[in-house]
């Protein structure tokens, strides 16, 4: 099967064409540093036979906390902790990817302790709350915190970066003509629009080096009102290509768009693959590999999606949370994914960790019955 062959992305050769997704993890301690829990959550996942490990979102500066207990990079201090992390990955024979994140607009001021900064005062309706603007020179020190992030990561043995770019996070925010209405150098057109990202490309090869791999993932649609749709989607793909971006993850969505990104209730195969006709779309206009995100269960789509040009390698996300070990069972022969697609798992301020509740349940049940 395609879906098992090695596969070259950039320097990294991958066993299979199977990448998991980023997934916030929620398992850091309080200060955002690397715990034995954490480690021991990626271990398994290497063991289990993704060919691509991409971690959750790593918070690049203070000002983008999203989420609590988010893995931290903004500072030399976390250095050490996260080497011990990408240092057993390699050791159960994985590879892992940082992914480098600023929630921008789409942060709980409660966790800030400030009003969120974004590129325009653009109210964000989830959240209840509208964001400050960035001033010039604040976008620069995010554009250098992108930077300073990824040379961290090299240092800490990282077998490259990705820029969150997606899901209505700071680097999407500046992409979309929906929440960047600035005139400047930072915005007014789709090509200024595009230079916060590409000028964040630019110092991450002066910090990191030409050779440390560099991915994006990136919304090929917004699914709001004036939001980034596909046609610009891609042109930012082919500009991405020009500068050296080794491979692009296709997403859609952001948290007013509501339940896009993660479309609970996958039960038939008709609702998998949701973002499939999108990365269609990259694959027939860039070169660089695509991956695809988005629903994916069975294994059969996944092949079929790849045979079919459709993309270059699968991402999963939540079936990786239940079964670490789904793609050494699908080799094996396994048909579906177990998830049942709840989103229990994502109710990120209501359970301790991220972890498959379901299965949680179930394995407490039998429990009380042996009882």
């Amino acid at each position: 099967m395609k879906l098992f062959e090695p596969f070259q992305l950039g320097p990294l050769a991958l066993p299979n064409r199977i990448v998991r997704s980023a997934t916030y993890e929620k398992m850091t301690d309080e200060d955002g540093f690397v715990t034995d829990q954490l480690i021991r959550m990626y271990e398994n996942l290497a063991r289990g036979g993704a060919g691509l490990i991409i971690t959750g979102n790593a918070l690049v500066h203070a000002t983008g906390r999203s989420v609590p207990q988010q893995i931290c990079i903004h500072n030399d201090f976390y250095i050490p902790k996260l080497k011990q992390l990408a240092e057993a990955v390699h050791e159960a024979g994985g590879l892992v990817v940082l992914q480098l994140s600023h929630g921008g607009r789409q942060c709980f001021p409660s966790l800030l302790g400030q009003t969120p900064i974004a590129p325009s005062a653009v109210a964000e309706p989830s959240l209840k709350l509208t964001p400050r603007v960035m001033e010039h020179e604040e976008v620069w020190e995010m554009v250098n915190a992108f930077a300073a992030a990824a040379r961290r990561a090299h240092q800490a043995g990282f077998d490259g970066v990705q820029i969150h770019a997606a899901h209505g996070y700071l680097v999407n925010e500046f992409l979309s003509p929906h929440t960047n209405r600035r005139d400047d150098y930072w915005g007014g057109d789709e090509e200024r629009r595009f230079h916060f990202l590409e000028e964040i490309m630019v110092a991450i090869r002066q910090e990191a080096g030409d050779g440390f791999p560099v991915m994006v993932k990136l919304n090929a649609s917004d699914a709001v009102n004036g939001g980034l749709e596909v046609e610009e989607s891609v042109r930012i793909a082919q500009r991405l290509q020009s500068l050296d971006c080794c491979a692009v993850e296709v997403s859609g969505g952001m948290y007013e768009s509501g339940q896009v990104t993660v479309k609970p209730g996958i039960k038939e195969l008709a609702d998998e693959a949701y973002f499939r006709t999108f990365g269609k779309h990259f694959k027939q206009a860039v070169q660089m590999p695509v991956m695809l995100v988005g629903g994916f269960r069975s294994r059969s789509l996944m092949e079929e999606t790849l045979q079919a040009g459709d993309a270059d390698l699968i991402s999963l996300s939540r079936p990786l949370v239940r079964e670490p070990n789904l793609p050494a069972l699908m080799k094996e022969g396994k048909e579906k994914a177990d998830c049942i697609s709840c989103n229990a798992c994502l109710r990120f301020f209501r359970i301790p960790y991220t972890h498959c509740v379901v299965l949680e349940k179930e394995r407490k049940k039998t429990v009380q019955a042996k009882n």
